[in-house]
């Protein structure tokens, strides 16, 4: 099987993709989200994510929080409408330090699980994917992970293992929108 580092943006996110990916890959979870507006939340979201990989039997790499990462790569684009400009420069950030670490660490492969969400555009984020995927040299797994009811698939699970659903993507621009 081939070793996949999974960015991960939550565990609610994650169940679905784990889901369907598990049979075919060496799976590790790499949390990895300095967009998350407060530490709190970002705990919060980690914890969650943590206890859920523990269940599977899933490792998670975690990333130093940093949110400082994020806010200075999006300078100029606060005022952008959620899922434009700044959601794409968030996915980038993300995706890269993703394919950077599963280079470093040997990895096969690098993806995401963001594609599970009906309001992120699987499109924009492949295609970052395999922008990141050219220039770094490591194979990206493309997804959109929303389809056959995969995001009401990860909402099953949620309620199954009791997981935390926030009701915002994380920054404190979609925080606002809501």
């Amino acid at each position: 099987m081939k070793k996949l580092l999974l960015h991960s943006c939550c565990g609610p996110c994650s169940t679905q993709v784990i889901d369907f990916l598990k049979n075919d890959y060496d799976i590790t979870i790499y949390y990895y989200n300095p967009n998350i507006d407060t530490d709190e939340e970002y705990n919060h979201r980690l914890s969650e994510q943590k206890r859920y990989c523990k269940i599977v039997d899933i490792p998670v790499i975690e990333e130093k929080y940093n949110p400082s990462e994020f806010l200075d790569q999006i300078k100029g684009l606060e005022n952008e409408r959620e899922g434009g400009a700044r959601c794409a420069v968030c996915f980038k950030i993300r995706l890269l330090k993703t394919a950077q670490k599963a280079k470093a660490l040997g990895y096969d492969a690098f993806g995401t699980t963001l594609t599970v969400s009906p309001h992120k555009n699987a499109l924009v984020i492949n295609a970052i994917g395999k922008s990141i995927s050219f220039n770094e040299g490591i194979e990206f797994l493309e997804g959109n992970y929303k389809k056959q009811d995969g995001y009401k698939k990860s909402i099953e699970f949620s309620k199954k293992y009791n997981l935390y659903r926030q009701n915002y993507c994380g920054c404190k621009f979609s925080k606002l929108d809501k």
